[in-house]
């Protein structure tokens, strides 16, 4: 089974999706934007626990935090771009065995009304477990009260529809550094304006006053979603014992988050040490 689960996860990646795994589940690809012609999209699951697993599909609405974490928010809400609404997919349920896939298949169904923007959902996998019904088994004694706690995994996935003109700026500020148990981290905020969430990687790298600069830190596949304008970051640094970080400066860039030599960067800031 093992080398069946790797074949399928050495295809997917081949096809330039990324992917994790949450639980039993791995799922690939971990985002789906629908912009200019696209319509569809195929999402694909694969079971690598070592025994049958169900899930139910269905979507959930979040809003970001400048923490990073998400919050669950009202579907009713008339104030939120919600995806859901131009969005089909199948099957809702998915039942695997050890080492089997599934594809789901995602359909986007644009309509005039539409307003510029963006418009966000969360396509949620939730994990079925079989649970064993109230008074199905007696207890060993009389008055003794039995818990059993079985977790329950869920994993969502952002679905994004752009419409119409949108765009987005990003800047960094205040940084500054913060030493801690041992560890350095570097805190700053990613700023975002307009009508269009941010997604792309981090890179922090050391400019010595001598020689040429290196990379200490990197945070990949980082989001900024239209409800929040700042994200707030620390970004652990990975320092040798040699770098003393009283000279020189630090260069963090946000850019573009595909693996290509021609990387967009979309802000760039400097921290200047004394």
């Amino acid at each position: 089974m093992a080398k069946k689960i790797l074949a399928i996860l050495l295809l997917l990646l081949s096809m330039g999706f990324q992917s994790f795994a949450q639980g039993d589940l791995l799922i690939t690809p971990t985002r789906v934007v629908f912009e200019g012609r696209k319509q569809s999209q195929a999402i694909y699951l694969v079971n690598v626990g070592q025994e049958k697993a169900t899930y139910s599909v269905s979507f959930i609405e979040n809003d970001q935090t400048e923490e990073g974490g998400y919050t669950r928010v009202d579907p009713s809400a008339k104030d939120k771009m919600f995806a859901e609404p131009y969005l089909r997919f199948y099957p809702r349920t998915i039942s695997l065995e050890p080492g089997e896939s599934q594809t789901i298949k995602l359909q986007c169904r644009r309509t005039p009304e539409m307003k510029d923007g963006e418009y966000r959902s969360h396509l949620y996998f939730r994990s079925e477990v079989n649970y064993e019904p109230l008074g199905e088994s007696e207890p060993d004694t009389i008055n003794t009260i039995s818990v059993k706690l079985t977790p329950v995994y869920g994993i969502s996935i952002p679905v994004i529809i752009r419409s119409g003109a949108v765009n987005a700026n990003a800047t960094l500020s205040d940084l500054g550094l913060e030493t801690q148990d041992m560890e350095t981290k570097l805190n700053f905020h990613l700023n975002r304006t307009g009508n269009k969430s941010l997604y792309g990687n981090l890179i922090a790298e050391y400019v010595p006053v001598k020689g040429k600069p290196y990379q200490i830190g990197a945070i990949n596949n980082l989001a900024v979603y239209t409800n929040i304008n700042k994200r707030k970051v620390s970004l652990m640094l990975n320092l040798s014992p040699e770098t003393k970080l009283n000279r020189g400066k630090i260069r963090l860039r946000f850019t573009s988050a595909n693996d290509t030599r021609n990387q967009e960067i979309f802000a760039e800031a400097e921290l200047e040490l004394k």
